[in-house]
C-alpha cells in the first residue's frame, strides 16, 4: 500500500513517522475554504479536499489529508495572517479554555474508499501579560491559534484535556483506528 501525506506540515510528518509508517509527502495546494459552519465539519471538509486533490493525481495510493483549527469564545481561529492578527488571536485565547479540532480524511480513489473523522482537545491558556503576548505573536504564524504546544519555549498552554498529538495537528489515535480499514484490504 502506497501511503501519501497530503500535507507539508513537519509536525504531521513527525507524528506519522513516530507511528512507524513509511509514506511520501505530496502537499495539497487547495485553498483552505469551506462553507461548513461547525468547527468539526470545517476541519473534516478541508481535510477531505486536501486528500481528494492529491488522490486525483495518485488514484492507487492511500492519501491522508488533515486540518486543524482552534475554537475559542464562539470564533474559529485558523492560522494568523500576520503578527498583528496573531496578537489578536492570542489576546482572545489568553487565560481561556479553547477547543482544538483536527480533522482527518483518508482516501483511496481506486478502491472508492473514503473515511473522515475528527478529534477535539480542550486547552487552557495561561493568563499572560501584554508584553509576553506581543513577544509570542511573531513566533507561530504558521499554526492555528498562533501557538505551538509542542514548542518547549512556548509557555502559552497551561494544561490540556485529550490528545497532545491532536493539538499539534495530527490526531494519532483517530488515524490508527481509521487506517485499519485500508490495511485490511
Amino acid at each position: 500500500m502506497r501511503l501519501i501525506l497530503a500535507s507539508a506540515s513537519p509536525r504531521r510528518k513527525d507524528i506519522l513517522t513516530r507511528l512507524g509508517y513509511k509514506f511520501d509527502v505530496i502537499s495539497s495546494d487547495i485553498k483552505e475554504n469551506t462553507l461548513k459552519k461547525r468547527p468539526h465539519a470545517k476541519v473534516m471538509d478541508i481535510a477531505l479536499k486536501k486528500a481528494f486533490s492529491v488522490a486525483a493525481l495518485y488514484p492507487g495510493a492511500v492519501v491522508i489529508g488533515g486540518d486543524t483549527i482552534v475554537y475559542c469564545k464562539g470564533e474559529v481561529l485558523g492560522k494568523p495572517k500576520d503578527k498583528k492578527d496573531a496578537l489578536r488571536l492570542l489576546n482572545k485565547e489568553n487565560g481561556s479554555w479553547q477547543s482544538v479540532y483536527s480533522g482527518l480524511a483518508i482516501v483511496c480513489k481506486d478502491k472508492n474508499k473514503i473515511l473522515t473523522g475528527y478529534d477535539i482537545t480542550k486547552c487552557k491558556a495561561r493568563k499572560l501579560d501584554k508584553s509576553t503576548l506581543e513577544e509570542l505573536s511573531g513566533k507561530h504564524l504558521d499554526k492555528a491559534g498562533a501557538y505551538a504546544m509542542q514548542d518547549k519555549d512556548d509557555m502559552f498552554i497551561e494544561r490540556f484535556e485529550g490528545s497532545a498529538d491532536n493539538v499539534v495537528g495530527f490526531p494519532s489515535e483517530l488515524f490508527l483506528e481509521m487506517i485499519k480499514e485500508f490495511e485490511n484490504d
